[in-house]
């Protein structure tokens, strides 16, 4: 079946900030991250009338409904909750539906039934005059706009930071200029909502790795990138588009050929600079982007090259944040830094103090345990596909104690399964492997039986796993010695927990509890 995705009208509903006042607003989806929030007050403070539309309950929802009902500066009595439901008159009256970006339009009766349909990013771009950096991907946006966003505050810009990052741009909309920079962090989905509107021209565009997600959403490889394309769809020849230069997983490539950030180079208008985990400074052709390099002593630096630099130059040194991972995600930040003029030696400085984001790979507690040895625990709950997980098993150059698995989302778990299989693979042993329960970490158990490889569990919640975590230390921790504990799922968290932050504030908290 092809990909028929919904194109939206040219431009926006609203053509001036002014044109809220006294429309009939139906908010789809409140939510408990921020996106719904952040809409209902940006146009309560505008003078809307806004109808909130949930099917969780009012219980449910109880966090986001105070967090509205006790900011005083909104008028409420412009506000109605229809909650636990959906009602097709309350999209049909409307005269602009607010989607939320986890809905699929077709064949979706209440949004079809709209006039108008409009999204928190969709008003943030019509509106604001600063300058957009994007970022979008598969493995590691988030952490790759976190240090964008680290750089170029410490460089003196007045930069905010939205988007998939749980972040409403909404929330600082009023407060950015001409002057000022957005970094926003894109998934497939809010750019799928953004199809058609023309409204999306960021100055630098980044695609980090692209690897298999959201199978359980798109029909194939291809249906996911091509929303991903829409990124770079309106830049010009006086932007920029970062992508990959490395190959592609075998089997995940477009099935035109070649790589996908080879299709993206050839597809934008835009200046192209690619990055690479390999030294491009060795390589006969001209490359312009960003490289890793190692001396003879194993020594890495992070090299820069822009079109209008004579030779590349060195940005990138010793890091606080662990990984090859984490590395390439800290160099293409480097790399939009360097677009945006800050001197090299400044960009390795900075990048250098950056110690990483909550969620990803999150150094957050130690332990003593009883043979006096020091634990430190991690939290890596923002790793929702096999390939993180796999990275972050071998992020530590060491044995780690591992705690994976999760909900499917349609995904293969075959590079994780070979990366725990170290016999095979030539990776780093884990030194003991721990299994959360879920339907993607059935299928991982499968690929691990069959290649004898031992686990733990899988345990029906964090906190059984914690205690027999915590059991095997006091056990005999001293004969098979491993100080490192990393919670990467590598799969969704529905069921058991509300989202992948929950999930890691939950991990936490119990690992503090416990521990």
């Amino acid at each position: 079946m092809s990909y028929n995705p919904h194109v939206y009208p040219e431009g926006c509903f609203f053509n001036s900030i002014e044109d809220i006042k006294d429309k009939h607003i139906t908010v789809m989806g409140l939510g408990l991250n921020g996106g719904g929030e952040a809409s209902v007050k940006f146009l309560l403070r505008h003078g809307a009338h806004v109808l909130v539309t949930d099917m969780k309950t009012k219980e449910q929802l109880k966090a986001t409904i105070d967090s509205i009902n006790m900011d005083k500066t909104l008028d409420t009595s412009r506000l109605t909750y229809v909650l636990g439901e959906h009602r097709i008159e309350d999209f049909s009256n409307a005269d602009c539906v607010i989607k939320n970006p986890g809905v699929k339009f077709n064949g979706n009766k209440y949004l079809e039934a709209a006039k108008a349909i409009e999204t928190d990013i969709s008003l943030f771009l019509k509106f604001t005059k600063a300058k957009i950096i994007a970022v979008t991907g598969s493995k590691g946006k988030s952490s790759t706009v976190s240090a964008i966003y680290y750089g170029l505050e410490k460089s003196g810009f007045d930069v905010f930071l939205g988007g998939n990052i749980t972040v409403s741009p909404l929330t600082f909309l009023e407060q950015t200029s001409e002057k000022s920079v957005v970094v926003l962090e894109l998934s497939s989905w809010q750019l799928a909502d953004l199809r058609g509107r023309k409204l999306l021209k960021p100055y630098i565009s980044l695609i980090t790795k692209i690897v298999p997600d959201h199978q359980n959403w798109y029909e194939n490889m291809g249906d996911y990138v091509s929303d991903k394309r829409l990124i770079y769809a309106d830049q010009t020849k006086e932007d920029f588009t970062i992508v990959d230069y490395d190959g592609d997983a075998i089997g995940t490539g477009p099935m035109c050929g070649g790589t996908w950030g080879d299709l993206f180079a050839r597809e934008t208008k835009a200046t192209v600079l690619r990055y690479s985990q390999c030294d491009l400074g060795k390589n006969k052709y001209f490359i312009n982007g960003a490289w890793q390099s190692f001396n003879d002593d194993n020594v890495f630096s992070g090299m820069v090259k822009l079109p209008s630099w004579q030779s590349a130059q060195r940005v990138l040194g010793k890091l606080k944040v662990p990984g090859r991972h984490m590395r390439s995600n800290t160099l293409n930040a480097a790399l939009v830094l360097a677009l945006m003029n800050v001197e090299p030696s400044k960009i390795e400085e900075i990048l250098a103090e950056w110690t990483g984001i909550p969620h990803r790979l999150q150094y957050f507690h130690s332990w003593k345990g009883p043979d006096g040895n020091t634990y430190k625990f991690y939290n890596d709950s923002c790793s929702t596909v096999p390939e993180a997980a796999a990275a972050a098993s071998q992020a530590f150059g060491k044995p780690v104690i591992f705690i994976t698995g999760g909900t499917d989302k349609g995904l293969e778990f075959d590079i994780l399964a070979d990366t725990l299989n170290y016999k095979e693979s030539g990776n780093t042993k884990v030194k003991s492997l721990y299994l959360l329960a879920g339907n993607g970490t059935d299928k991982l158990v499968s690929l691990l039986d069959k290649a004898g490889v031992k686990y733990n569990g899988p345990y029906d919640s964090l906190e059984s796993l914690l205690n027999a975590v915590k059991d095997e230390i006091k056990a005999g921790a001293a004969f098979d010695f491993s100080d490192t504990i990393v919670f990467s799922p590598g799969a969704t968290s529905f069921g058991m927990f509300t989202n992948e932050f929950d999930r890691g504030n939950k991990f936490m908290d119990l690992v503090k509890k416990i521990f």
